[in-house]
């Protein structure tokens, strides 16, 4: 398959590069777009890349991408630690930490460095209310959600989330960018913390996390349970562990600081295990141990 842009965003930035950064750049460059990568450091930025070139290469081996899609793909990819480049972008999308002050400072650097009076600044936010990142900026109109699922090379859902200030050309533009240039199915959320999937998702997660806390089963019980019981592919202390536990608990954080119901909090084991360092998939170590 040959991939071209469409619409009008062909030049896109992406801020971060871990595991959902490199996915959403992925996805971005084999859809025939010019992509710039951004991380805080060289180290970072080498990892970051390291990642996203050996996820292409699984893509090409398993017959997803052709040897000649490969070379080409990863020449639409650039990588910077200076967000300065992203002067001539049509759309950044932020995909960093979970953190509502680092992705504000982030949205009031993009502000000022890129330039396009008509580029989209997006957030990939998972629960931080979209019009905080908004209003730090000069162009609140021309703010927008748009919330990839990991990973985001292979789900096909992602959330638009317009905040009270978006315009409809924003919303408009960014729905044709999700739809018809990176071939993804959108749906449309309002700006509560949660948005769909994670407001229904994250309460089920945390009922897990605490029949494990407190004994009522094993982690392998809970987990085959849902698999085998509700024909769920994953189950969720599993999930858990491949979202990141920090995710997961900044999640239930946000969402609890904004509707105070009890089912939202995290339980303490969770925040212990991120106290800890045991973060899942990412750190080696969660409610499994991985290689």
């Amino acid at each position: 398959m040959t991939y071209t842009p469409a619409g009008d965003i062909a030049r896109v930035g992406v801020v971060g590069c871990g595991q959902m950064g490199a996915g959403i750049a992925e996805v971005c460059a084999r859809a025939g777009l010019d992509v710039k990568v951004a991380e805080t450091t060289g180290e970072a930025l080498e990892i970051g890349r390291t990642r996203l070139f050996n996820s292409l290469t699984k893509a090409a081996e398993r017959g997803k991408i052709s040897e000649d899609e490969l070379a080409a793909t990863q020449a639409r990819l650039s990588f910077t630690t200076d967000l300065g480049e992203f002067a001539d972008r049509d759309l950044v999308i932020e995909a960093v930490v979970e953190n509502e002050q680092v992705k504000t400072e982030i949205f009031q650097v993009l502000d000022q460095v890129v330039t396009r009076p008509d580029a989209i600044l997006a957030s990939n936010t998972s629960s931080i209310p979209l019009v905080k990142l908004a209003v730090a900026t000069s162009r609140p109109d021309q703010v927008i959600g748009i919330h990839f699922f990991n990973p985001a090379p292979v789900q096909k859902l992602v959330e638009l989330i317009p905040a009270l200030t978006t315009s409809e050309g924003t919303i408009s533009r960014a729905q044709v960018f999700t739809e018809k240039v990176l071939g993804k199915h959108g749906i449309r959320a309002q700006d509560r913390s949660g948005f769909v999937v994670n407001a229904l998702l994250i309460p089920y997660l945390l009922s897990a996390i605490r029949m494990f806390e407190s004994g009522i089963a094993s982690r392998e019980d809970i987990d085959n349970g849902m698999e085998l019981g509700c024909a769920h592919p994953m189950g969720p202390l599993k999930l858990s562990d491949l979202i990141g536990l920090d995710t997961v608990a900044s999640v239930a954080y946000s969402m609890y600081e904004e509707y105070k119901e009890p089912l939202y909090a995290a339980p303490p084991l969770l925040q212990r295990m991120v106290d800890a360092g045991r973060l899942g998939r990412k750190s080696g170590s969660g409610f499994y141990t991985y290689g």
